[in-house]
């Protein structure tokens, strides 16, 4: 399977390189439009700070090019916000897949911390993409903004300091706000749904 991982202006790119070679995918990492094109399947994963990577994928013209793959497209952390339509982060417009806005976490206890580091529940799984998952299984997140809940596109949900999504679906489009890559058997499990949708 020819799988292909957008190479944009972002870290963490390499642990989800990792995590598909332990499932046997040697995927490319890429900026080409042809070779994201062409792919079997494209992942869009990340960290860092929203206005500074939409820049870069405007600037490379990247923004056009993901808006317009017709394969399964995944998108990881930052991947999931710059899929959406806005981000609070930089007041940052960003790539419109999702109709939805990304907002930051605002505190309401003194012992809620932002951003959220580590383990946390997903439940209300409504997609392939979590077969062979159960529900309240843990993965691993890290982020200080969240898309809100959505009845049309929100496939899972996560609790810190109020419910979130934590997975979004729209035609070929998929997005995790976690991180499948350090998330153990329940994350790999996810990917290996991904690629074979």
């Amino acid at each position: 399977m020819n799988v292909a991982i957008v190479k944009y202006n972002a870290g963490n790119i390499y642990s989800v390189m990792h995590a598909l070679k332990r499932l046997g995918i040697t995927p490319t990492l890429t900026d080409d439009a042809e070779l994201l094109s062409k792919a079997d399947r494209v992942l869009f994963p990340g960290q860092g700070e929203a206005s500074t990577a939409m820049s870069y994928l405007r600037e490379h013209n990247l923004d056009k090019v993901i808006c317009s793959l017709r394969q399964p497209v995944l998108g990881i952390c930052i991947g999931q916000q710059l899929m959406c339509r806005h981000s609070e982060e930089g007041d940052t417009d960003c790539l419109g897949i999702f109709p939805l806005d990304v907002k930051r976490f605002q505190p309401v206890l003194h012992t809620d911390k932002v951003p959220q580091m580590g383990w946390n529940e997903i439940y209300d799984l409504k997609s392939p993409l979590f077969n062979g998952i159960k529900e309240k299984e843990f993965i691993y997140n890290v982020h200080s903004f969240y898309v809100p809940y959505d009845k049309e596109y929100t496939i899972a949900t996560c609790e810190y300091i109020l419910p979130y999504s934590a997975a979004l679906h729209k035609d070929n489009f998929f997005a995790t706000q976690f991180h499948p890559e350090k998330s153990g058997d329940v994350g790999e499990r996810i990917l290996k749904n991904f690629l074979e949708l």
